[in-house]
């Protein structure tokens, strides 16, 4: 079975949600995992839950989908719905990947969803391959290949659609587009562990861990989620 990719969708009209079902399953890589009928449900749900895809409604009332997508900047991808035009600058600049008019035909619909597994497939890019001394994360970074050795990779943190690579030879971090699902999966290493929805982690970097943070080597701190804790006891 291949890669299967969560969707949550918000929007506060009914048929919209039937609408983007529908079109949901009519893909066999998608998964209608969640639907939120107003922006303050959303935020609950993408607090509690993994999604990988959000089609987001515009004009919600109390929270309308532009100030969601500003209050949860690091979220999963979003795909704009919406029968208004007017914001498509403010969305993309919220880094929406998509942003659909309604009514949204299949055909519209099967270009942002290619849109999104091109996406995807960028992290999926990022590979792991082992030299006689080192094993090295190999990533696109500013349209060329860049080589970091895992044991100089202290932690990820991801940042609406891209990924903060933060490493003991850098002052600054390498910036990459893609999501932490993708990078994890690409490294697949038991020593680098999602502490957080936004930050994963070297354990052999980690001198004290707290309640709400962990510590690293050089006094950086990252904090953990409640859910994700249980991990680090392993």
């Amino acid at each position: 079975m291949g890669i299967t990719y969560r969707c949550l969708i918000v929007d506060d009209e009914t048929p919209a949600h039937k609408a983007l079902a529908s079109h949901i399953s009519k893909f066999d890589d998608l998964e209608h995992s969640g639907s939120a009928y107003s922006g303050k449900e959303a935020l609950k749900m993408l607090n509690e839950n993994q999604y990988d895809l959000i089609f987001l409604d515009i004009n919600m009332p109390v929270l309308s989908g532009i100030e969601l997508m500003e209050l949860q900047p690091v979220r999963p991808l979003t795909i704009v719905t919406t029968a208004y035009s007017d914001f498509a600058l403010e969305a993309y600049q919220n880094d929406a990947i998509d942003y659909l008019l309604k009514p949204i035909s299949l055909e519209k619909f099967a270009k942002a969803i290619e849109k999104a597994r091109t996406f995807f497939a960028g992290t999926a890019q990022a590979k792991v391959s082992e030299t006689k001394s080192d094993k090295m994360l190999s990533v696109k970074v500013n349209g060329g290949m860049m080589h970091i050795a895992l044991d100089t990779l202290m932690y990820i943190e991801s940042t609406g659609n891209y990924l903060k690579l933060f490493c003991t030879k850098n002052k600054l971090p390498f910036i990459v587009y893609g999501t932490l699902l993708g990078m994890a999966e690409a490294i697949g290493n038991a020593d680098f562990i999602q502490i957080h929805r936004s930050f994963i982690v070297n354990t052999s970097f980690v001198n004290n861990i707290g309640q709400t943070h962990l510590t690293l080597y050089n006094g950086i701190e990252i904090p953990v989620g409640r859910k994700y804790k249980i991990l680090l006891s392993r």
